[in-house]
């Protein structure tokens, strides 16, 4: 994978229905008038509305290329992976293609063909005239070459000479831009009412859009249905993964269009939003089409009461897999066993050695040519390890390789984030002396197995970080005329490869906004959000509950897990919620909880004004975030109130109730403006910042951090541990405590001699 953001790939367990396939193909041909269309169409009117057509665009950016593709040598190919969501067939599609090649290129001989699931779609010539300078063709893609699962490839073929050419010639380049746009065309199909296809049509992972699902509430939640809507929320988060999510909140309205999730706490029949809903006999899940887009699903979690529903939502997000039919009851749901700190499943385990075939799949660990791609195996680290004084992770590297008969440059790259670590040499057979043993393993295998041990430094890296692994041969020149390209070299990073953090303690100095934003931290530490209570406003409403689905979506993108444990509550709950981290959400003076901790606020909302403490962090002309965390500190230096518009701002700080539990504040003066707390965790190309600090105000796309005081830590350190880093921070202390040491050493060296000289006057005498 050459990108975090790629398109998750499974099998579809679903077959389409054929016949509303042809229907559609061949009405959108002209082909109408033939028997079988007319059968076809005949039984599509019988089954549902024709379908309305719809399209959307994405960039080759979107779809995970985030660099600009560059084709060189005499036959070159990228690629980018394109699927069709399980309820859409695509009628029609075009490439609209931006690329550059080198002026050196014959006309006559060179061309970038387009490639569709490896059939030529389109050849584009490479005149003379236009060499150099940006250029703009549409591709028409063909609706019978596109299938569910799609590589739509960009391919050079070149050649600067009608005589002997070198195949790896400089001159031998294009370039194609990732604003390269695919634009399609789809139709809509409908889907059976069936629980086994989950989490299908809701969420679709070959889809790399940003996932938008309504949440319909029958009536006004409370506690327990905002528990379990929060349960469901956080595991299409998961799902979503780097997609982002956003729930927006229905009050009694089902959606006019597409899919959404309703949650109903009743026991009672009834006729709801042109739903007929039968009696329930206790937690129930249901898949039915929404009465107003024959095409839209609607996912049912019914209870007879709020608890029943909450046993309803985490049977789903637990059990999906295991469901059939359209409908089912939960009879009984067994205690699940408790979580542990740091056990999210998309956190790398830092109880253990890691297998890198656990990050990745194997097929993944493999790579071939003289020039392959790199390798990146997706590592997200914990968000608190103590990196003081640490040598770095761990990581034992098994690979093998194809040794070349002769070759003086060939090595494997290893690199963290895009900063290097260390370059293996790889041998060729004449450099490693070509003895009878080496021979006769060459004759089993041609390639050769090595071992390295190495450490990657943690110090200020990225938590969703990237281990990049990368083979370079050397490429040997015959002479003219005999330069030919063979591609038999080969390259393996054994699966079975460990990386290993467990070395090091979760100990992290508090607040940091960074670390929430990125993954949730305190509140993840748990991933089943047991040690979290997320305080809502009073009367609380859509914006609000809306706001609250979203950031919990975000904590499910983190962990890989949903949150069946998260507790909701109201301000007069928090003094029996002491011994959890606390989540606020305010909108304008609907918190009562601001004003009792108002001296602990560095901004806050008063009505007209706001009130806004800063520090000189707003005025470094450098990048602020530095390796050295002390060097990162920029308390309070004063504070202003103003009237006017007020802004939108996140908050941390320690919980008045309990010593090292964290409170984070997301707050805006109307409820609207929370979205745009809400957009700013998802973050994306729009935000030249990100939250940093304990104190940022959001306006619009505009994140300004303006203070970064930490005023207390969250974990534990050996008591040895702890008391050197505590000496380190102190000097003076550490000066203290070596006089002391010395002077006690002394008096104990002196009293002991003394002792002796008495003893032996006493055996003289």
């Amino acid at each position: 994978m050459n990108d975090l953001r790629h398109i998750d790939r499974q099998p579809h367990r679903l077959r389409r229905p054929r016949l509303l396939l042809a229907c559609s193909l061949l009405c959108l041909a002209g082909l109408g008038t033939t028997a079988l269309a007319e059968e076809a169409a005949d039984d599509a009117t019988h089954a549902a509305p024709a379908p309305v057509q719809d399209g959307y665009q994405l960039s080759f950016k979107q779809l995970g290329k985030n660099y600009t593709m560059s084709l060189r040598g005499i036959e070159s190919t990228d690629t980018v992976n394109f699927d069709v969501r399980a309820d859409e067939v695509v009628t029609g599609a075009q490439l609209d293609l931006q690329y550059t090649y080198s002026p050196a290129l014959l006309s006559d001989l060179s061309q970038i063909n387009v490639l569709v699931n490896d059939e030529v779609a389109a050849s584009l010539p490479l005149p003379k005239e236009t060499a150099g300078t940006v250029q703009k063709q549409t591709v028409q893609i063909p609706p019978y070459l596109l299938t569910e699962f799609n590589r739509v490839g960009v391919q050079l073929i070149g050649h600067y000479t009608m005589q002997c050419e070198d195949p790896l010639h400089s001159s031998l380049w294009a370039k194609v831009s990732n604003d390269s746009q695919l634009n399609v065309q789809v139709a809509p199909v409908a889907l059976p009412n069936d629980l086994s296809i989950l989490p299908l049509p809701l969420f679709d992972r070959r889809d790399p859009r940003a996932l938008t699902l309504p949440f319909v509430f029958a009536g006004a939640p409370d506690n327990s249905v905002l528990e379990a809507a929060g349960a469901v929320s956080s595991w299409m988060g998961a799902l979503a993964s780097y997609r982002g999510a956003t729930f927006p909140v229905q009050l009694q309205r089902l959606p006019a269009k597409g899919n959404a999730v309703v949650f109903i706490a009743s026991a009672e029949p009834q006729q709801w939003q042109g739903l007929d809903l039968a009696a329930v006999q206790g937690p129930s899940l249901s898949l039915m089409n929404n009465p107003n887009d024959p095409y839209g699903k609607l996912l049912l979690v019914r209870g007879r009461d709020a608890a029943e529903l909450k046993r309803a939502a985490t049977a789903l997000v637990i059990g999906n897999r295991s469901f059939a039919g359209a409908s089912v009851t939960i009879d009984k749901l067994d205690v699940l066993q408790p979580r542990q700190p740091y056990d999210a499943p998309n956190w790398l385990p830092s109880d253990r050695p890691v297998q890198l075939g656990e990050l990745i799949e194997t097929r993944r660990l493999s790579v071939s040519g003289y020039n392959p791609g790199v390798i990146t195996v997706p590592v997200r680290l914990p968000p608190d390890l103590f990196n003081w004084r640490e040598q770095g992770a761990k990581l034992n590297l098994k690979y093998r390789y194809t040794p070349q008969p002769t070759a003086t440059n060939s090595s494997l790259l290893v690199s963290f984030n895009d900063s290097f670590i260390q370059s293996m040499n790889l041998p060729s057979v004449q450099a490693m002396g070509a003895g009878e043993a080496l021979l006769a393993s060459l004759k089993q295998d041609d390639s050769l197995a090595r071992e390295v041990r190495l450490r990657l430094p943690l110090d200020s890296v990225a938590l969703q970080s990237r281990l990049q692994l990368r083979f370079m041969y050397d490429y040997i020149k015959q002479g003219e005329c005999r330069d030919i390209i063979i591609d038999n070299m080969r390259g393996a990073i054994d699966p079975q490869s460990t990386l290993d953090i467990s070395d090091y303690n979760h100990f992290m100095a508090m607040p940091n906004l960074g670390v929430f934003k990125d993954s949730g931290f305190p509140f993840t530490r748990l991933a089943d959000l047991s040690q979290t209570a997320v305080v809502l406003p009073e009367q609380a409403g859509p914006a609000e509950w809306s706001a609250y689905l979203t950031v919990l979506g975000r904590f499910g993108e983190s962990t890989g897990y949903p949150a069946t444990a998260v507790t909701v509550a109201q301000a007069a709950q928090v003094p029996n919620l002491a011994d959890k981290d606390l989540l606020l959400l305010a909108s304008g003076n609907n918190q009562p909880l601001l004003d009792t901790w108002a001296d602990r606020l560095p901004g806050r909302n008063d009505g007209s004004s706001q009130y806004l403490e800063f520090s000189d962090l707003t005025t470094r002309l450098r990048d602020w975030i530095s390796p050295d965390p002390v060097a990162n500190l920029r308390k309070a230096r004063g504070a202003f109130t103003f009237s006017g518009e007020a802004n939108a701002y996140v908050t941390g700080f320690e919980s008045p109730l309990k010593s090292g539990r964290s409170v984070v504040v997301l707050s805006s003066p109307t409820p609207a403006q929370l979205g745009e707390v809400t957009d700013a965790l998802i973050g994306g190309e729009a935000y030249t910042q990100a939250l940093q600090g304990s104190l940022a105000v959001i306006k619009g796309k505009s994140v300004e951090s303006l203070v970064a005081e930490q005023s207390y830590y969250v974990g534990s350190l050996g008591p040895f541990r702890y008391l050197q880093w505590l000496l380190s921070q102190h000097v003076f202390g550490m000066l203290l405590l070596t006089v002391v040491g010395v002077a006690l050493v002394s008096l104990t060296g002196y009293l002991w001699l003394r002792a002796l000289a008495r003893r032996r006057l006493n055996e003289g005498a």
